[in-house]
């Protein structure tokens, strides 16, 4: 801690040093990263400030963390006793509203929805919808280039960033993308940064594409005797470019039901969709899933009978949360091998003698493995964290990602080695060192 004064001089701001304090800035919601609490914690106000840190950071070697409002789960945001937390909790203005360019900036603190309210007002929509858009924030959702239910239509976050304001580990600010919709004048650097994790800079303004909002959406559901129909399905209803197509197992399900009986006591597997557009080819969807044994489903255009027909989604972790202590996993797959993949996680849970639950977002094949183990059973934990390895070793086996939104924080270094060359390694490794030469960034994150 004997950098804390210097800096709080340097910067003329106090930082916060009381460590209850710190350890609540110091980590994510990743229940097994390890953390400690942090040396201090810079509540940030401005570019400039954070400038002025990272120049007086740089120089001394100081390891800096950044954080939005820790909704990660991959222990991205994790600091130790050395490091200084960046919290940009306090930039959190959205500067420009501009309907008819169809883009906004915003301050990276902003939070999703709050920004979807505000460009409501004008008939517009920020696309990207995070579980966690309710109090994850816009420059967290870059760092993790985050994605969501609307994926499989509208894209993760990366596809609607225009712009970035970012300040690299030299104090130096730059400015990569251009405001407007059209820019290859120079190297696509603004995707660079886009799911860096906080390892190459600190972005902290941000311009994004705004769109005419969609209608309120149309939904179906239907009911499945087991995961490789659904799974079939799914695939097929890609045709009708649904704005949102998931899929729950069994187990989550049952996990479902025994909280809040939904009458599903007999399906083995669940498809949500819905379309924002084209309602016509509602009845063309149903047809689609009966083709693939459909046990029971409907479909409706009434705007109403959304939020209870997704229920069951909105359900789904809540419920596995409820049976004991949880690891919740991400994964990326060809969306053709989802039942296969769902097979071989269950035969892992067996193996291991462990809940393991599966819901996702079908139209992409990100899914999302829940496993859950009983609270203070360290075996339990121990089999938990095995199985989770394991987990993505089996995505990476099916042409899958160890990681589709979620990133790859702390937890999940070791891993990425499997499914990218040494080559691609070592270039990754040289951007790193050209970019944050002292190696302050986020150490010990993203990068194998």
């Amino acid at each position: 801690m004997s950098f804390v004064a210097d800096l709080e001089s340097h910067l003329g701001v106090s930082l916060i040093t009381d460590p209850d304090i710190t350890s609540t800035y110091s980590k994510d919601q990743a229940p097994f990263a390890l953390y400690s609490p942090a040396a201090a914690v810079l509540l940030a106000r401005t570019t400039e400030e954070i400038s002025k840190a990272l120049a007086f950071c740089s120089e001394r070697k100081i390891p800096v963390v950044t954080r939005g409002a820790g909704s990660g789960l991959s222990g991205g945001a994790n600091a130790d006793s050395n490091s200084l937390v960046i919290s940009l909790e306090k930039m959190n203005q959205i500067i420009e509203i501009d309907p008819a360019n169809q883009l906004a900036r915003v301050q990276a603190g902003v939070v999703n929805l709050d920004l979807d309210t505000a460009v409501n007002r004008f008939g517009m929509a920020y696309l990207p919808d995070p579980a966690s858009r309710d109090w994850s924030t816009l420059g967290g959702n870059v760092a993790t280039n985050a994605g969501g239910m609307c994926c499989v239509k509208y894209g993760v976050t990366s596809h609607h960033v225009r712009a970035l304001k970012v300040v690299l580990s030299s104090g130096e600010v730059i400015e990569v993308g251009k405001a407007t919709k059209k820019f290859v004048t120079t190297l696509d650097l603004m995707h660079l940064f886009i799911g860096s994790e906080g390892t190459l800079g600190i972005v902290t303004e941000i311009t994004v594409n705004i769109v005419p909002r969609p209608k309120s959406p149309a939904t179906l559901i239907a009911t499945f005797p087991n995961i490789c129909q659904a799974a079939a399905a799914s695939t097929e209803l890609l045709k009708y470019r649904p704005s949102m197509l998931e899929i729950i197992d069994q187990t989550t399900l049952r996990a479902v039901e025994d909280w809040h009986p939904l009458g599903f006591e007999v399906a083995g597997s669940i498809l949500l969709m819905q379309l924002d557009e084209n309602f016509e080819l509602g009845d063309a969807a149903v047809a689609t899933c009966q083709s693939h044994g459909m046990i029971d489903g409907m479909f409706s255009t009434d705007a109403s009978d959304a939020a209870d027909l997704i229920r069951v989604r909105k359900l789904a972790y809540p419920a596995l949360e409820r049976l004991g202590a949880t690891l919740l996993d991400d994964v990326a797959l060809p969306v053709t091998k989802i039942a296969e993949f769902v097979g071989l996680v269950e035969q892992l849970a067996a193996k291991h003698d462990l809940t393991i639950g599966i819901f996702g977002h079908a139209g992409d094949g990100n899914m999302h493995p829940t496993i859950v183990h009983d609270h203070g059973d360290a075996d339990g934990e121990k089999r938990a964290k095995l199985a989770f390895s394991e987990i993505v070793r089996i995505a990476q086996s099916l042409g899958g990602s160890a990681s589709g939104e979620h990133g790859i924080g702390s937890i999940k270094r070791k891993l990425v080695t499997d499914e990218i060359s040494h080559s691609v390694i070592e270039i990754q490794r040289g951007i790193k060192k050209l970019l944050d030469p002292s190696g302050i960034l986020n150490p010990g994150k993203k990068l194998p």
